[in-house]
């Protein structure tokens, strides 16, 4: 077994926890006057930058309030925490995405950080990782969290006409009514390719896949689980195409504005036309490559690291601006 193979076998194609534990502490180490006159310098960078207006829309976007006149000063203090005092998550990831932004800023400035999956909009304005995409979401402010588990993406060097004309699915299903749906009217299908790898066997369960195994599919389920779908990135990355109802949550890689059958393959939410739908696109191949083509497009705004930073940072800075009037 070659190098390359035994390290796909190992990480299933995801990125390695140890190297991202690695330099996530190794950020955290950095002194905070490295840091601080990046804050101070933002405005000119934006400023300089020719896709200005770009980072300002998903600023605004992922920061949507400039102030929060709905939140009581009390209930303010009773539920943030100072930067300095905050304390270790219970998954530790969003601690450390989100303290390795927040030390750019004055240690006394106040926060409320809501980890783990979020579907719904917490009381007071909040740093989250995924908020629902209906209704008023102001008090959610998004920030690119749990990196290690949700920003992968891949090199697929298959083009889409030269994979199987099905669609793959793998996931944890328990709890999860959409998963536990698609299963039960699909998985018998020889068009699909499906199964659970919760730990409690089933009658679904099936064997795990590499990412370089879904990619022999020219369909890829992307069915939300807690919040999001977490593969959805990677899929839009790679020469298949993501299959899902619209979703109803969103992260930073804004699923709120992906536009059906444009960016992926729209399905209704019990699954009923699935076959119908990948039969249309496979007799469409035209437009199946347009849809690649665009989520590509879609993609390759979060590649740039240096830009994904200064988004970031100023989503904070907004954030700090909003809630210290409260």
């Amino acid at each position: 077994m070659s190098f390359t193979e035994l390290r796909k076998k190992i990480f299933n194609g995801k990125n390695p926890k140890f190297v991202y534990y690695a330099e996530a502490y190794a950020k955290l180490h950095l002194p905070r006057f490295v840091l601080r006159p990046r804050v101070e310098d933002l405005d000119r960078e934006l400023a300089r930058r020719p896709d200005r207006d770009h980072i300002v829309d998903r600023v605004n976007y992922y920061c949507k309030a400039s102030a929060y006149p709905g939140t009581s000063h009390q209930q303010w203090l009773a539920q943030s925490t100072e930067l300095c005092r905050q304390p270790l998550t219970h998954q530790k990831v969003y601690y450390l995405d989100s303290m390795w932004l927040a030390r750019f800023f004055d240690p006394h400035l106040r926060w409320h950080l809501e980890e783990g999956d979020v579907d719904y909009v917490p009381q007071v304005p909040s740093i989250v990782k995924s908020r629902p995409i209906a209704g008023d979401n102001s008090r959610s402010t998004i920030l690119k969290l749990d990196l290690v588990r949700h920003f992968i993406f891949v090199n697929d060097h298959t083009a889409w006409r030269d994979k199987q004309d099905r669609v793959v699915f793998r996931g944890k299903v328990s709890g999860k009514a959409p998963r536990i749906a698609f299963l039960q009217r699909w998985a018998q299908s020889p068009r699909v390719d499906a199964g659970s790898v919760d730990r409690e066997q089933s009658q679904y369960s099936r064997p795990k896949l590499t990412l370089r195994d879904h990619l022999r599919f020219r369909y890829i389920m992307a069915i939300e689980g807690n919040d999001v779908a977490s593969n959805l990135k990677w899929v839009m990355s790679s020469n298949s195409i993501a299959v899902m109802p619209r979703p109803t949550c969103e992260t930073w890689f804004m699923e709120g504005r992906l536009k059906p059958d444009y960016h992926y393959i729209e399905v209704k939410p019990d699954f009923s036309d699935l076959e119908q739908r990948l039969d249309y696109y496979s007799s469409h191949p035209d437009q199946a490559q347009a849809i690649i083509a665009h989520a590509h497009e879609w993609v390759a705004q979060f590649r740039n690291a240096r830009r994904e930073r200064l988004i970031a940072l100023l989503v904070l800075r907004k954030y700090f601006d909003a809630v210290a009037q409260l």
